[in-house]
């Protein structure tokens, strides 16, 4: 017991337990990564089974029975998975959370439910705040890209 209260003690100094948590991260941060990976290949199968079923299924008016949006919604889900997937080896690679990137994935996630909206089952108010969003990621992907520019002028990383 008292080789536990050591260790325990040993733990909550300030270096240790700073390692402690940066082991923790880099765990959570792998496991992240292998169900993304697992996610991202579920979606793939999704997407190929969805094209070649419509492609087998489909009548004379119409090549495809699925909206292309609804397909086009299938291709963005695992562009955005692999940019989540990005985050995360980023941020094992250098251990910081790259805002540019956190953006960027932000910006198609939102692009994403601007290509599939449809107007039919939303109000013209949901659009307008989906616009607003984007153009405030926009704004603030700018302001990011023009900040990290300057830093990397004065040789700051």
């Amino acid at each position: 017991m008292k080789e536990f209260f050591l260790v325990l003690i040993s733990l909550l100094k300030d270096r240790n337990f700073l390692k402690f948590i940066h082991f923790v991260e880099n765990v959570v941060s792998k496991i992240l990564s292998l169900a993304l990976i697992f996610v991202i290949f579920i979606a793939l199968i999704e997407l190929v089974f969805a094209l070649v079923a419509d492609l087998n299924l489909t009548n004379e008016a119409k090549f495809f029975t699925k909206t292309l949006l609804e397909i086009f919604g299938l291709f963005l889900n695992i562009l955005i998975a692999l940019e989540l997937l990005e985050n995360i080896t980023a941020y094992l690679r250098k251990h910081i959370v790259q805002v540019e990137l956190v953006i960027t994935t932000a910006l198609i996630a939102v692009a994403r439910k601007i290509i599939i909206f449809d107007p039919k089952q939303y109000d013209k108010a949901d659009l307008f705040s989906l616009g607003f969003a984007i153009l405030a990621l926009s704004a603030s992907y700018g302001l990011v890209k023009y900040f990290n520019a300057k830093n990397k002028d004065k040789g700051i990383d």
